[in-house]
């Protein structure tokens, strides 16, 4: 291992000259100003949103975890690198895959993972599920198709009302993109110049179909049209990272927003009932696999001497440990009351909760009149 005062002295890494497409913008910088700390950092927290997706996967299949579940193996680089990019002040608001957001806004692999049991001391109290997830400056996980998109653009419209000097990252999927109301917020966002980054996070299908038979135009970072937009190779974290940091300086420089597409691939089925062959192959997943975000990383952290192969076996290990011992607490968390009593709570302020009308049941309505 490396010395702490060694972790923390700057120094540049490199981006490959392909990580960037631009439309009507000059492409961000081609290298990174960062630390060993910072890169160890980042492959950790890619590790830990893989473990915690795998961990959240065998829970599902064991019918632990029921109903939706909608997991993010293979685009761990885009959460990691934005956040890193980012303050706490930054808003983000996602759709679907937002478990890795979740864990990266602040959340826990216990209270992310309690939320998929259903457990009360989930981070929504067992109520929101895989998709609606929320803790501070993070709106979440959204369940419907191009919601996050409007959502976020109010969200940088009240950051503007307020003369907040930040920015709000608005996520969305490929198969959101032909949503009109992703294209009436694009509008609104440019009228107002709100301080937001629309991103469409395009892992090549909507479910079972591909970008490609879904959308007359797949080159989304370009459907802002009067926005600035930028593709992003969304399998490294380092493109990624530079890419929202150099986003974040011109959207805060009072230029408006811009349209970003990250290009990057689901290993696993939409959902956990899509077992994801039908529509793609094995050849297919298998040459996606070859590029994973997470190997790759390592293999460059290890050629630029930022640790050793053993070191790297070393964080896999602690996090394997991390996610293991924090899915076992969340299994030992309670189970949800069944009482009417908390049937409002989180509609109303906790503690005003209308009372609940102790009436005839639905079955003594219908047999009695």
């Amino acid at each position: 291992m490396t010395s702490l005062k060694e972790d923390d002295k700057p120094f540049s890494v490199p981006i490959p000259e392909d990580s960037f497409d631009t439309y009507h913008l000059d492409p961000p910088p081609y290298s990174v100003e960062t630390t060993k700390r910072e890169l160890k950092q980042l492959y950790h927290d890619m590790t830990l949103i893989r473990r915690m997706e795998l961990a959240a996967d065998g829970l599902y299949k064991d019918r632990k975890i029921r109903g939706f579940c909608h997991l993010s193996t293979g685009q761990e680089a885009v959460a990691v690198g934005i956040e890193h990019a980012l303050t706490r002040h930054d808003k983000l608001i996602t759709a679907y895959r937002s478990h890795g957001f979740t864990l990266m806004r602040g959340g826990t692999v216990k209270s992310i993972v309690g939320e998929l049991l259903g457990r009360r001391d989930g981070i929504s109290y067992g109520k929101g599920g895989s998709m609606h997830m929320f803790c501070e400056s993070f709106f979440g996980g959204n369940g419907i198709v191009g919601a996050s998109v409007p959502v976020g653009a109010g969200i940088a419209f009240a950051q503007q009302y307020n003369n907040a000097n930040n920015v709000t990252i608005d996520l969305y999927g490929d198969g959101a993109a032909n949503q009109g109301q992703v294209h009436e917020s694009f509008n609104m966002a440019k009228l107002w110049n709100l301080p937001v980054i629309f991103g469409c996070e395009n892992n090549k299908y909507g479910m079972g179909t591909s970008v490609e038979r879904a959308s007359a135009m797949t080159e989304y970072y370009k459907r802002g049209q009067y926005i600035p937009g930028l593709r992003i190779n969304g399998m490294d974290v380092l493109a990624v990272l530079s890419a929202v940091r150099y986003g974040k300086n011109f959207v805060q420089a009072g230029n408006g927003p811009l349209v970003y597409e990250y290009l990057t691939y689901r290993y696993a089925g939409h959902s956990m009932s899509d077992p994801g062959i039908a529509y793609r192959s094995r050849e297919e997943l298998k040459e996606q696999r070859a590029n994973d975000p997470i190997s790759t990383f390592k293999e460059r952290l290890i050629e630029w001497g930022v640790f050793s192969e053993e070191d790297a076996k070393t964080i896999d290990k602690n996090v394997r440990s991390k996610v293991n011992n924090e899915v076992a607490e969340a299994e030992r968390m309670p189970e949800p009351e069944t009482k009417l009593d908390i049937l409002f709570e989180d509609t109303y302020v906790r503690g005003s909760e209308p009372q609940q009308r102790r009436g005839r049941t639905i079955d003594e309505t219908y047999y009695r009149g």
